[in-house]
């Protein structure tokens, strides 16, 4: 936790001090020691100081969201990018813009309810006899149900102009031009989800030991997988309201974690605090410098990086088991 923490740090300060901009590290470097010009104090405290206080906020969200996928459905491969709930998120945005919903007033709480959506019906496919053994059907379905999300999401677009324009480059899934405000409308999201995965994590290791031995220890699985449901929804939803649909960090993320820890929910948990942020912003760091003076979207250079691990776990002669 120490070193990831320390990684975290080099992250974040990476994140100030580099851009696709005019303004270098040395100019930033002397805004954050108290001095430089106007313009470098502009664009760190403006643009960049709010970019990585969501980047971290939007990496922790999806690390701890893809962690309790994969143990409540035991399956290493569930991620939300993957399985339809940020899709879910996306579609619900979409339609309520297509509405005629201001996006600055109703992202956040319409973000939520279709990641909620999504995430029962994640849930409901587990409980499909026959797919819940097979981690690789599950993603196929999961797959399958985020590329109908993502069809009607582009009809509504292409539909609607004044949709289009205001959803063309958050739909992709990026940080930039995000407002500190944007991040001050889902903290109590995040902090209620948190909580709750607090209070759900030793039942979901007990759960993990089957549903008879976690009866037997007193705990309730259905209540367990609707408070798990619940906080995924939350957080996939404040993450996606913020930032767009940003897919593989909810894999990539716990597949590191239980690298690190061992299979244990709880330490995986713990790890995902400063690993999902660190793997969001270091992410975002590079897809500012690949292409400047331009930007990639985090969206893409997250599916870059994460692809290639689905891949592996997929190619395994034995996939982990959860």
């Amino acid at each position: 936790m120490a070193m990831l923490a320390g990684l975290l740090a080099l992250a974040a300060l990476a994140s100030l001090l580099w851009g696709a901009g005019e303004v270098g590290a040395a100019r930033a470097l002397a805004v954050l020691v108290g001095h430089g010009d106007d313009e470098a104090r502009f664009v760190v405290e403006t643009l960049r100081l709010p970019r990585t206080l969501i980047g971290i906020a939007v990496g922790l969200a999806l690390g701890v969201a893809g962690a309790l996928l994969q143990a409540v459905s035991r399956n290493p491969l569930a991620e939300p990018g993957l399985l339809g709930v940020s899709a879910g998120a996306a579609f619900a945005v979409a339609v309520a813009l297509w509405l005629g919903a201001s996006a600055a007033t109703l992202r956040v709480a319409v973000a939520q309810l279709g990641a909620l959506v999504g995430c029962l019906a994640v849930m409901g496919v587990v409980r499909l006899r026959g797919l819940a053994d097979d981690p690789v059907r599950l993603v196929l379905a999961g797959a399958a149900f985020s590329a109908l999300l993502a069809s009607l999401t582009s009809l509504l677009l292409l539909f609607d102009q004044r949709t289009a324009d205001e959803i063309r480059f958050w739909v992709v899934g990026s940080l930039a031009g995000r407002r500190l405000e944007d991040l001050v409308a889902v903290l109590p999201s995040l902090a209620l989800a948190l909580v709750v995965t607090g209070l759900i994590a030793r039942p979901l290791a007990a759960l993990a030991l089957g549903e008879r031995v976690a009866s037997g220890l007193g705990h309730r699985p259905g209540r367990v997988r609707a408070l798990v449901v619940l906080a995924v929804a939350l957080l996939v939803g404040a993450a996606t309201a913020i930032a767009g649909p940003i897919a593989f960090v909810g894999l990539v993320v716990p597949f590191a974690a239980r690298a690190l820890a061992g299979p244990d929910i709880r330490r995986t948990l713990w790890l995902c605090l400063p690993l999902g942020p660190l793997m969001v912003l270091a992410a975002d760091v590079v897809s500012r410098r690949v292409v400047a003076p331009s930007e990639l979207p985090l969206g893409v250079l997250t599916a870059l990086i994460g692809a290639p691990v689905l891949v592996a776990v997929v190619r395994a002669r034995r996939l982990p088991t959860l």
